[in-house]
């Protein structure tokens, strides 16, 4: 009988050491930690992290594991959840995209908590995060168009993933982790709307919430509880039900512990979503060169790909209250390019929504779907 797929996955969370990964992406692992801790510490005053802590603090529970930039602790899920939350806060954590797009540093907490719980070593702790990325990034190659493409997020794939980075650290045996990875990948998909028209602070909740979700599948399994063991190939699995996408299961399984894909993963330049950073460099570019006084911009025709021009030109992006629209709108970065030389987080307050010499550039920018873009993507 062949292996399960989340039972190989679950082998590879078990069996991965130290010594077994290559020198560079040890080092992208420490990058991406600091890189992740930087995020979160610079979310820690956002009114939205403000109202989670208060969220998390009257929940109470268990001191396991300490919450980034309070010192304070709570149980393994809160935890993961807090730090998860402030690292994706200001949506300038790192991003992977190919068929479907993820932000692996989400997944970090899922190794965090339980690896300060149980003492463990900073090399253990970097071991959780390449299983991490390697397992997250590898399902963004495996379904074709991708499933963001058919209207789910990507946070339904870090539901199969953070169960194994947890249970790898809290010390699970290979049919515990499958167990956690059929609680959790049967349990916890994630509507594409979170992302779609006029956005909230569900935007930068939902990959938390799947991080979050791994924790508890994983605890869950370390007392004896099952979960579906062919929870992707099985009857009624992810591949049957998401099924008007084309599944290709060795996406997810070739070149694990040979080839590690961490060193792919890419940082943000600006704290936007990923397709606008393409355009923002090119304005700020032009901008720059030309010395354009952006009083005197009578019109801004953008290129990009048809998703960018999608979800991120859509009426709602034209008149941006919340900050979750506004870094999901491409007119808004763009005016904002414009209009201050640069897209920073200062850029996304609530007093920076209301600047006028943004709103009067919004209605002059257009944004239209190149194919020439898309056959280039992700490359740009």
């Amino acid at each position: 009988m062949t292996d399960s797929i989340s039972r190989r996955m679950a082998r590879f969370a078990l069996d991965l050491t130290y010594d077994q990964i290559p020198e560079p992406a040890r080092r992208e692992a420490k990058r991406f930690l600091l890189d992740s801790i930087g995020c979160a510490l610079a979310a820690l005053d956002h009114e939205d992290m403000v109202q989670a802590y208060e969220y998390v603090r009257r929940l109470g529970g268990t001191e396991e594991a300490t919450i980034i930039g309070h010192g304070t602790k709570t149980n393994l899920p809160n935890a993961a959840l807090m730090n998860s939350l402030l690292i994706r806060a200001m949506d300038y954590n790192d991003i992977y995209w190919v068929n479907d797009p993820s932000h692996p540093s989400d997944i970090i907490p899922a190794a965090l908590a339980p690896a300060e719980f149980r003492g463990l070593s900073g090399k253990d702790l970097i071991v959780g995060i390449v299983i991490a990325y390697e397992l997250e990034m590898r399902l963004c190659h495996a379904a074709e168009p991708g499933i963001r493409e058919v209207g789910w997020h990507h946070a339904s794939l870090t539901q199969f993933v953070s169960p194994l980075v947890a249970g790898r650290m809290l010390g699970l045996s290979e049919d515990e982790l499958v167990a956690a990875c059929g609680i959790s990948g049967s349990s916890h998909f994630t509507l594409g709307g979170v992302v779609a028209g006029h956005l909230t602070n569900m935007k930068n909740t939902a990959d938390p919430m799947a991080t979050e979700a791994g924790v508890r599948a994983a605890l869950l399994a370390r007392t004896g509880y099952s979960g579906p063991v062919e929870v992707f190939e099985g009857k009624e699995g992810v591949f049957e039900v998401i099924g008007n996408v084309k599944w290709d299961p060795e996406k997810i399984l070739s070149g694990l512990g040979e080839e590690f894909l961490i060193t792919r993963c890419g940082y943000k330049a600006f704290p936007t979503e990923a397709l606008t950073h393409q355009p923002i460099t090119a304005v700020l570019e032009l901008v720059a060169e030309n010395r354009i006084d952006p009083s005197e911009v009578e019109s801004v025709l953008v290129e990009t790909t048809t998703r960018g021009a999608d979800i991120l030109s859509d009426p709602s992006k034209y008149k941006p209250r919340t900050k979750e629209t506004a870094d999901h709108s491409l007119p808004y970065c763009i005016a904002v390019a414009i209009a201050k030389g640069n897209v920073l987080p200062s850029d996304f307050t609530e007093e920076a929504l209301a600047d006028r010499r943004v709103w009067d550039l919004l209605p002059k920018i257009k944004d239209i779907a190149d194919e020439a873009i898309d056959r280039l993507f992700p490359a740009v």
